[in-house]
């Protein structure tokens, strides 16, 4: 079996908490914390997909770099803003495409390897299997066109609320087979994985080494809560995931309350300390 580095050095700083700050901030509390890789979620004013510019990009690159992080992977929003690839709407699926293509792109320059999908939401009056052609069709043409570029693609499962096609490991493994791009894996964020009454045992059965990326975050089980304010079994997520050989990158996703958006670094660093001592 190949080392690799403890997992606390494989957690990635994001600056999901720091919406409502410079994202200088963020980038100061994570090199302050350690951090050396970051996923960059990709919303106003940070670094929104429909206003950055190359230079944008790589202006944002070179602030990490300065700090000593890198950018590991790019996750434009898709799930709040008007972004579904599985839209029965002809022009938002199109503009939605535009958008990941674009994403891909400005990933290049932020020097990210990595490039965050989801599989948006079809209808809720219509046959699921309608939803699920739609988004196969567009997860394939947005794989392809990133592979082109040298990018890694993961889809993450959402919760039943936030998309009603991939949802499960089950789901993400159809999804995977359907779309048939050798560089789409999966990203197992412990939330939507404990709502679907799943665990990272179940995740790994069905989809082995094509878990590529993992959002590492308490609930309880829904929310998006530093570690120890949720009822997630941390020590046993860890434990799985060293007996898995896992070896990616694992981003503390915190999301939601008003208090982490107020001051996130606390919350972060009481998260980053209890992975360590997982």
């Amino acid at each position: 079996m190949t080392a690799h580095p403890p997992l606390i050095d494989r957690v990635t700083g994001s600056n999901f908490a720091y919406q409502h700050l410079p994202l200088r901030r963020c980038l100061d509390d994570l090199a302050d914390l350690g951090r050396t890789a970051i996923e960059l979620w990709g919303i106003a004013p940070h670094a929104h997909v429909g206003w950055m510019t190359d230079a944008d990009a790589r202006s944002i690159r070179h602030a990490a770099a300065g700090r000593g992080m890198r950018i590991a992977c790019f996750t434009p929003e898709q799930v709040m803003y008007p972004v579904n690839i599985a839209s029965t709407d002809p022009r938002q699926r199109e503009e939605s495409r535009k958008t990941f293509r674009r994403a891909a792109q400005l990933a290049v320059e932020l020097g990210a390897g990595m490039l965050f999908l989801t599989s948006g939401r079809g209808r809720e009056d219509e046959p699921r299997d309608a939803g699920w052609r739609r988004a196969v069709d567009a997860i394939g043409e947005i794989a392809q066109y990133a592979s082109g570029l040298g990018l890694e693609c993961v889809l993450e499962p959402l919760q039943r609320v936030e998309s009603n096609l991939v949802n499960t490991s089950s789901d993400a493994r159809r999804m995977l087979d359907d779309v048939g791009a050798s560089n789409l894996g999966v990203a197992l964020d412990t939330v939507a994985a404990a709502v679907a009454g799943e665990t990272v045992d179940d995740y790994f059965a069905l989809l082995g080494d094509r878990v590529r990326h993992v959002h590492l975050i308490d609930g309880s089980p829904a929310g998006h809560l530093a570690w120890g304010e949720g009822d997630l079994p941390l020590p046993a997520i860890v434990d799985a995931l060293d007996r898995h050989a896992y070896s990616g990158l694992a981003t503390i996703e915190l999301f939601g309350d008003g208090s982490y958006a107020l001051d996130p670094r606390p919350a972060l660093e009481r998260s980053l300390q209890a992975i360590a001592r997982a």
